[in-house]
């Protein structure tokens, strides 16, 4: 029933996946308890999300604890074929290969929920926009879903806001277990991973300039300074500007950024942050990099229509001639930690998709309960991330007696 590029390549992806295992003890504590009550028995998940080896083993988790999971790659760059293969193999069915075109990946999407999922877990908003158009049909068992990124959860909060939702989500990218660490270190380690790996050049000395200073900028502009970087940041959100001149950063309009930038890394969620009058001022060899969801935050038509010429001089580095000089886009705007990287550590999203899997135990067990909303991740199912985690360190925490308890009114 999968559908993937080579099963020969198997071996390698399950050496992958076993890999990881090792360092995501949350998920291994998961595991452990779920795959023996399998509280998911005879339940169907669909799941769109970067394919790669901590995903895989996330989708063997549902499928230890009973769920019939499918799943597909919520960005064709970032899918693993060999992932793929090793993953369909332990008997998940995979829709998903790398490179793939436009009309197999929604190809995928839609295979991916053609078995009438009960709970769906998204990222960016592909499935939640397929089953809210044409495949309405397919909704008849849905009890609910979680959604990853920020910009999945601004499309989900459009929907609820227009009265469209037509079953309740979680915002799991808003959970305090997930954006605190997700976002901020997982983005900004790979981020500059990414970065490095496919320019092999050195951060040190050069201008950074970080649009958007949520999570996500906030853990890439820390990194960019632990690397030697003279850090800009730019914002549209007053407070947020604030924030980062406090934290020591510049900051400045991207007009006036864009003609010092050295590297230009865009993770704001929205479209058209880098222009053609930004291009224009640039200097000869700036980089341009997005770890935002989609590829329109920079503005790569733009950029080639004042282009003379535009052609891949390294793997994951597209160089457009602009007059007389030269500037380098990366991963074709796409996400450059999973396009040219391996995405975030293990150890990061061995957090986040615990938000995941409790995120889809909670719809499995409050649907009933629900209405068609957006919601948050209850407070303590964040604090039993943490205590399994901490655990997992062998780290203990003090806790509060009685009379604290009875003083703070908890």
């Amino acid at each position: 029933m999968s559908i993937v590029k080579d099963m020969s390549l198997a071996q390698s992806g399950t050496d992958k996946i076993n890999w990881v295992k090792n360092f995501m003890p949350v998920l291994n504590a998961v595991n452990e308890k779920y795959s023996e009550i399998k509280p998911f028995k005879n339940l169907n998940v669909a799941i769109c999300l970067h394919l790669e080896a901590k995903t895989a083993y996330m989708a063997q988790v549902f499928k230890n604890a009973g769920a019939n999971v499918s799943i597909c790659g919520s960005n064709n760059l970032s899918t693993q074929d060999d992932v793929c293969a090793g993953l369909a193999q332990s008997g998940v069915n995979v829709f998903a290969t790398h490179a793939c075109s436009e009309e197999e990946y929604f190809n995928y999407v839609e295979k991916t929920v053609e078995n009438c999922p009960h709970i769906i877990i998204d990222d960016g908003g592909d499935l939640v926009h397929l089953l809210h158009t044409k495949r309405k049909d397919l909704t008849k068992n849905l009890y609910g879903g979680s959604e990853e990124t920020t910009t999945g959860v601004n499309r989900l909060k459009k929907l609820d806001a227009e009265k469209k939702l037509a079953f309740p989500m979680i915002a799991a990218n808003d959970a305090y277990m997930k954006f605190l660490f997700d976002n901020r270190y997982g983005t900004g380690q790979s981020t500059f991973d990414g970065i490095m790996r496919t320019t092999n050049l050195v951060i040190a000395g050069k201008t950074v300039v970080i649009a958007g200073y949520g999570w996500c900028g906030k853990g890439a502009a820390m990194r960019a300074r632990g690397l030697g970087a003279n850090v800009v940041i730019t914002e549209v959100d007053p407070i947020k500007s604030i924030e980062a001149v406090f934290d020591g950063f510049r900051v400045m309009t991207m007009d006036e950024a864009a003609k010092i930038g050295d590297i230009f890394l865009t993770l704001t969620g929205c479209n058209k942050v880098i222009n053609k009058k930004h291009f224009e001022v640039m200097k000869n060899g700036a980089m341009l990099a997005n770890a935002g969801h989609f590829d329109v935050e920079i503005n790569i038509p733009e950029l080639e229509s004042i282009s003379k010429s535009r052609r891949r001089v390294r793997n994951n580095v597209e160089e457009f001639a602009v007059d007389d000089k030269k500037i380098y886009l990366l991963a074709e705007g796409r996400l450059v930690n999973l396009a040219s990287g391996d995405g975030h550590p293990a150890e990061v999203m061995d957090l986040s998709f615990a938000v995941q899997f409790f995120s889809a135990l909670h719809i499995l067990n409050h649907h009933d309960e629900m209405d068609n909303h957006v919601y948050l991740l209850p407070e303590n199912i964040n604090y039993e991330i943490a205590k399994i985690k901490l655990q997992s360190l062998g780290i203990e925490i003090d806790s509060l007696t009685e009379e604290q308890k009875n003083y703070l009114g908890r």
